[in-house]
């Protein structure tokens, strides 16, 4: 099943969307009414993913460009992706605030009125590229909601990218002074990844982490640096490697199926 669903946000104080993809008891593929059952138990709530998307994407991208409505019907589980512009997932300086958007009143919509399970163990964060730092950004500011974070081709070291994207090394649209108070001293701050980990290590809850990279991905030198220092720090990630992969929808597409199999236990031959 799936949803377009329109409302008023308060959170960013005027109309948007979410797009909601629910298993459904026909199973793949059915077309005829013999041999239905019913497959889920809606009642006690189902798994539930929060898909984010990259830079110049939106609440579509998923829908367009994967196959993650065929994806979630085999994995039992239900799918929910937003938009929040180039705004790297920030509460912006100037501009809405889109963390609290997608961090809280998006998962609060989603449990109101989606038979969703509210229990930690069955709550996934995934993203690609400006998602993929999203996800993680989500899932470590808030480990106690997320049982396990997902990124792919992931803006790993969000310092590392103000830097480059300033002096011209990678091109982007995000707008960083709009986004950031100060984004030329990000390291260490609640915007930054390895700090996010560090608290998580303290607080004693640390999700189980998933990160994912092709070795011709323009991101591919950040995600191996990001590894080394994770694990430096004593994170154990689940990490995924192709070679000859891109930043591009032919990767990803393949990619969040085994993440869904990782994220589910149910695994698609």
């Amino acid at each position: 099943m799936f949803l377009n669903c329109h409302y008023f946000s308060p959170v960013l104080q005027h109309n948007t969307e979410i797009n909601v993809i629910i298993p459904t008891p026909e199973g793949n593929e059915q077309i005829t009414a013999q041999g239905t059952e019913k497959r889920y138990d809606y009642e006690k709530g189902l798994p539930v993913v929060y898909l984010l998307h990259g830079a110049y994407g939106d609440c579509s991208s998923w829908i367009r460009f994967s196959n993650i409505e065929r994806y979630a019907q085999a994995h039992n589980i239900v799918a929910v992706m937003a938009s929040v512009e180039n705004s790297v997932y920030q509460d912006m300086v100037h501009g809405n605030a889109y963390f609290t958007y997608i961090a809280q009143e998006v998962p609060d919509y989603v449990k109101a009125l989606f038979p969703v399970s509210r229990r930690r163990e069955d709550t996934f964060i995934a993203g690609f590229s400006m998602g993929g730092y999203g996800a993680w950004y989500v899932g470590l500011t808030y480990p106690e909601r997320y049982a396990k974070i997902a990124g792919m081709s992931a803006a790993m070291d969000i310092a590392s990218l103000a830097e480059q994207c300033g002096d011209g090394r990678i091109e982007g649209p995000f707008p960083w002074k709009d986004a950031f108070a100060d984004p030329q001293h990000l390291a260490g701050t609640d915007k930054d990844l390895f700090e996010l980990y560090k608290r998580c290590v303290e607080k004693g809850q640390v999700p189980e982490l998933y990160q994912a990279c092709g070795t011709e991905d323009f991101l591919y030198q950040m995600n191996v640096e990001a590894r080394e220092r994770l694990a430096g720090m004593g994170a154990e990630i689940t990490y995924s490697e192709t070679p000859g992969a891109m930043h591009n929808w032919d990767y990803w597409n393949e990619e969040i199926c085994k993440i869904l199999d990782w994220m589910t236990g149910i695994v698609l031959l």
